[in-house]
């Protein structure tokens, strides 16, 4: 099914809309990768600005996934706008017990199923996250998320990826950088320790601890509400 030119007015949101739509109706599926920037340029009729403004917006919304120097793919196809709705109007205390259920079972299971690989990437955070400083946000994430990946569980690590932004940002939104506790290193290299073990109890118990302060912090901040 061929593209339809966009009109002139509000050009960037035309186009994300009409390869929104695209996705939806499947012209392509999970896994391929979409026209270039020039094609699609030519198939709306718009400059390629305009084109990468819009392919911008989707790779933000998780449709889609730019690789550098192989091309933009489709990530899914399935518009996740309706849950990133929903979790903005929750509360910050309802998002970390979201982030708790998830780092626990992560932990658990990156301790049974780590490779070497994965214990290298996991030292390597654990000493960017130390250089950078215990606010460094970016850092904790990248942290976290080697340690989902460590799963090896791919569903896992999508709906982690999927969400951990939006817990961010919904923290910062609702409470400010300031508010929030440093990041225990120590309580990080516990984790680490227990995931080279191998010992998921234990790796399960220091990802809760970790999310343990932060969590009551939050409750007294907002007074417990949801």
């Amino acid at each position: 099914m061929a593209l339809s030119a966009a009109g002139r007015t509000s050009l960037v949101d035309a186009v994300v809309e009409q390869l929104r739509a695209q996705l939806a109706d499947g012209e392509w599926a999970v896994g391929d990768r979409i026209p270039t920037e020039h094609e699609l340029a030519d198939l709306l009729g718009v400059g390629r600005n305009t084109v990468r403004e819009a392919v911008r917006v989707l790779v933000h919304a998780g449709l889609l996934e730019s690789r550098q120097g192989n091309g933009t793919f489709v990530r899914s196809t399935a518009d996740p706008s309706a849950v990133l709705r929903g979790m903005r109007h929750a509360g910050a205390l309802d998002v970390l017990e979201l982030r708790v259920a998830l780092e626990a079972e992560a932990a658990r299971l990156a301790a049974a199923r780590r490779e070497t690989h994965d214990l290298l990437r996991l030292r390597a955070a654990l000493t960017t996250l130390r250089e950078e400083g215990d606010r460094d946000a970016d850092a904790d994430l990248a942290f976290h998320l080697a340690v989902v990946e460590a799963t090896h569980n791919r569903a896992f690590t999508e709906v982690y990826r999927f969400f951990s932004a939006q817990v961010h940002e919904q923290l910062v939104e609702a409470l400010g950088d300031h508010a929030m506790p440093p990041v225990d290193l120590d309580q990080h290299e516990a984790l680490v320790v227990a995931i080279e073990a191998g010992d998921a109890r234990v790796a399960e118990e220091a990802a809760r601890e970790l999310l343990r302060v932060p969590m009551e912090v939050v409750a007294a901040l907002t007074g417990g509400a949801r």
